[in-house]
């Protein structure tokens, strides 16, 4: 039983150095984590693999989840850390749903463009909508995201009617000579 905590530490204090390694490289985005955010990330990345009955080897994931969306225009220091715990809770829910079929890169790629594009930084639109239909798809045996790498998918799966720049500004200009 000692042994197994004594793992367990390891692998925690190991992904704490990780993350806080990616403050070298977020900074420039304005992002950092303290100590303690990496201590949160790390012991929540445990009950969210617990939750979800998953095991992660190596580095794990929550490194390439910090270096796919440090740049995002909706994620600032003030909810950075709660930012990644909520991606990194989706990431392992949707790595489920999709039964690993889909690569964690082609993953991330997809969560990445649809937070900016679609759900213009709405975690619930993107775990609840985005996801949802793209993964339904992909247990329905759709594999076109490997020759795309995940990227300009969800496009063909898009339920909801979205309004582009020109006819938003077209149909302000029949409206002013109304």
């Amino acid at each position: 039983m000692e042994e197994k905590n004594w793992l367990a530490l390891m692998a925690t204090q190991t992904q704490i150095t990780q993350v806080l390694e990616t403050n070298q490289y977020t900074e420039k985005y304005g992002l950092t984590l303290s100590a303690e955010d990496a201590g949160i990330l790390a012991k929540e990345r445990v009950n969210t693999l617990k939750q979800e009955q998953r095991i992660e080897f190596g580095p794990g994931i929550l490194p390439k989840i910090i270096y796919t969306f440090c740049d995002s225009v909706y994620i600032v220091q003030d909810n950075y850390r709660d930012s990644l715990l909520r991606l990194q809770d989706i990431f392992f829910l949707y790595k489920n749903e999709m039964r690993d079929e889909i690569t964690d890169d082609e993953l991330l790629e997809f969560m990445k463009e649809q937070f900016e594009n679609v759900c213009y930084g709405d975690f619930d639109y993107l775990e609840g909508t985005c996801l949802e239909i793209f993964a339904e798809a992909v247990r329905a045996g759709y594999s076109g995201y490997i020759s795309s790498q995940g990227r300009g998918e969800f496009e063909q799966f898009d339920i909801v009617t979205r309004w582009d720049r020109e006819l938003y500004m077209e149909t302000l200009r029949d409206l002013a000579w109304r």
